[in-house]
């Protein structure tokens, strides 16, 4: 399985000569040949993870592709065709199968509302928790793509769920608020955070990826 690291918080995931997308969004440029794409799963609403542009653009290259997300998001995409997910549904989708974690976004400050999270466990190796810091208990992580910048992200608090959740090996995501002094700060960190429990982690920039 091959995991594809692209602007901000998107990911892609190929296995089996087929792929699956997570959270396009406002901050990630318009992919291209993205190929035989079987579905898409949005973690919350936010314009950073998805746009209606990119899920426009995603349709029309595949047509009636399932589209997977909590149901803070089917009320803002509303006549976008979306299958609700909540914290502990698994969802098959061959030859991915996706299991869902958390259910809240993290808090960006108490004058800001809390949206639906969801983090996606795939294929019991890749797990990317959104915007949250929802650990997937009882999993042995194989790849975790660990977000590193956002308005809601202190880098000590990013640090512990690492810690937390232990992966074999670990990646900076969501970094595009980041400078690239910033980002490589943060990287560090969690390069630390990972190496504690004998993990290793990756430097992935846009279009840079991994087998997990």
């Amino acid at each position: 399985m091959r995991v594809t690291k692209y602007e901000h918080a998107a990911l892609r995931v190929d296995d089996s000569g087929k792929s699956l997308l997570i959270d396009i969004g406002s901050f990630t440029t318009p992919l291209d040949n993205l190929g035989p794409v079987i579905g898409l799963v949005l973690t919350h609403e936010h314009a950073d993870h998805w746009t209606p542009e990119h899920l426009d653009r995603i349709l029309k290259g595949a047509p009636g592709i399932p589209i997977y997300a909590p149901e803070g998001v089917a009320k803002a995409a509303a006549g976008y065709d979306i299958t609700v997910v909540a914290p502990g549904d698994t969802v098959d989708l061959d030859p991915f199968t996706l299991e869902f974690f958390g259910g809240e976004h993290a808090v960006i400050h108490k004058t800001i509302p809390v949206v639906d999270n969801v983090g996606v466990l795939v294929n019991r190796s890749l797990y990317y928790p959104g915007d949250s810091y929802a650990v997937p208990r009882g999993v042995d992580v194989n790849l975790l793509a660990a977000p590193i910048g956002a308005p809601w992200l202190k880098i000590g608090e990013a640090m512990d769920f690492v810690l937390a959740v232990k992966p074999k090996m670990a990646f900076g995501t969501h970094d595009m608020t980041l400078s690239v002094i910033g980002r490589d700060m943060a990287r560090a960190r969690l390069k630390w955070a990972t190496e504690e429990n004998g993990g290793e982690f990756f430097f992935l920039d846009p279009g840079e990826g991994l087998d997990a």
